[in-house]
């Protein structure tokens, strides 16, 4: 018999690796990015104060509507450029990219190329 596997723990293990390496700080904060089923969050964290400065997703208003699912790739760009927008309204530059433990392809290789072409530094 093949063993099962529990998805939400193995992504969980990958994303504590990843914090490990990955902090924020207020200069560099962390853009961190959950991806669901439906639908796709990021948000810019201060960890040295444990507070988040901008955040966004494919649920806002400003984004509802625009697409028949939030999951999909084009959701995912939308939503880069908008946190891209917002933290550089806030005086954020550059940031670290913080991938949730997923891997840096599809929806979030989008949201990051999205919020890069926007001006983020990352």
């Amino acid at each position: 018999m093949f063993k099962q596997v529990n998805r939400k723990a193995e992504n969980k293990k990958r994303h504590q690796r990843v914090r490990n390496r990955v902090s924020g700080t207020a200069e560099r904060p962390r853009l961190s990015v959950y991806r669901s089923l439906n639908h796709i969050y990021c948000q810019v964290i201060d960890d040295t104060k444990g507070v988040t400065l901008v955040s966004t997703s494919s649920i806002d208003n400003g984004l509802k509507g625009q697409f028949e699912t939030g999951g999909d790739l084009g959701a995912a760009k939308a939503v880069g450029k908008t946190i891209a927008e917002k933290a550089l309204n806030q005086g954020i530059k550059q940031v670290v990219f913080d991938r949730g433990g997923h891997i840096y392809h599809g929806r979030i290789k989008a949201l990051a190329e999205a919020a890069r072409e926007a001006g983020l530094e990352f």
